[in-house]
């Protein structure tokens, strides 16, 4: 482009061509090309072999929602069944802020103390608008996260907990195959989590406050029937005395209901996730929970239990997957949605004639 200053008349002013503008992209980079899938064998080998890697990438395939992706996951999950089955599952749960994740770091740090290894799954809540999930767990598990022995899976729930519960399952499968012989799972800490946390794992652990000014709203009759084991977190420093009275609370609250089906008492214990007090104590309670339940053999019943359990709920998920993925459903579903929409139909009509033509085409 030539620049009128550039004329003879203007004899003192002079514009220098700019620099041309390089690419966009680097010409000496080489298009790398994507690693083909590694087959169902080479996964289990690599499990077997405790390869943090392959397990990562194993419980990727198995939360991937690719059909190719989920024959392969559940190939390597029945592959690991056999060497599955052999660790202590503990379940995690508590109110947004009661320390969970604070309390897994320590905890983690104590077993490992006694040998083994430590597998952390967390189910991360997700925005009911974006689907998006911040997965940062690991940022409040400073010391574990960095653990030769610990891995620690975030899970996004994605605005489906049932979907999620039963990979969690399946990760947990693949964890005890990989050598891990302690699982914790963190519940994301809102009420339907705690059921599906609860049908996965050995034993229930209820993580609550005190000095908040809401015990009582903490005392609710399903997750206490749910836990074996409550603790009271932040027992350090002015709320000392405070732990102290919700712990004797809880204590009360726990002779109202029936005895579990365990046998086992649950206990009420106090303890400080920040200034790691008291954690010795709570894990000496869980091993004599440990302890009481294989003596009588409830362990083994509730391991039977949960299997049975996850079966239906694995045959309730593919027949709805099943239904609302057939090609002429979802056509009618469309159009019963406009009729019921412009007040054309009921919702309960529309159903029914959704569901008559669906059974009538089976």
């Amino acid at each position: 482009m030539e620049h009128i200053e550039n004329d003879k008349q203007f004899g003192g002013l002079t514009v220098n061509s700019g620099v041309s503008q390089p690419p966009s992209v680097n010409p000496y980079l080489k298009k790398r090309r994507k690693a083909p899938l590694p087959t169902a064998g080479e996964l289990v080998e690599g499990i077997l072999k405790g390869n943090m890697t392959t397990l990562s990438r194993s419980v990727t395939l198995v939360e991937s929602l690719s059909p190719s992706h989920q024959a392969i996951a559940q190939e390597v999950i029945e592959k690991c069944l056999p060497y599955s089955g052999n660790s202590r599952r503990i379940g995690i749960t508590g109110v947004p802020g009661a320390g969970k994740s604070t309390s897994i770091d320590v905890f983690g740090l104590h077993v490992l103390k006694q040998g083994g290894k430590l597998a952390v799954l967390a189910i991360d809540p997700s925005s009911e608008r974006t689907k998006g999930s911040i997965l940062g767990d690991k940022t409040r598990m400073e010391k574990l996260s960095v653990h030769p022995d610990a891995f620690i899976r975030p899970s996004p729930s994605a605005g489906s907990l049932g979907g999620v519960a039963r990979k969690t399952r399946e990760t947990i499968v693949l964890c005890e195959a990989a050598g891990f012989n302690n699982i914790f799972v963190e519940t994301v800490g809102v009420g339907q989590s705690e059921t599906a946390v609860h049908s996965m794992v050995d034993f229930f652990l209820l993580i609550q406050l005190a000095g908040t000014g809401d015990e009582l709203q903490g005392i609710k009759r399903g997750i206490m029937e749910m836990a074996d084991g409550i603790v009271i977190n932040k027992a350090d420093g002015d709320n000392i005395a405070r732990a102290q009275l919700a712990q004797a609370q809880f204590r009360s609250a726990l002779h109202l209901f029936p005895t579990p089906a365990s046998g086992w008492t649950p206990e009420v214990l106090t303890y400080s996730g920040y200034f790691e007090l008291g954690i010795p104590e709570v894990w000496d309670m869980i091993d004599r929970y440990f302890a009481f339940v294989m003596q009588n053999g409830y362990f083994g019943q509730r391991r039977a239990q949960q299997a049975r359990y996850w079966m239906y709920e694995t045959i309730d998920e593919q027949l709805r997957n099943h239904f609302y993925h057939n090609p002429e459903i979802e056509n009618m579903l469309a159009e019963k949605e406009m009729r019921v929409l412009a007040n054309q139909q009921s919702s309960f009509t529309a159903a029914k004639d959704v569901l008559d033509r669906y059974f009538q085409n089976r």
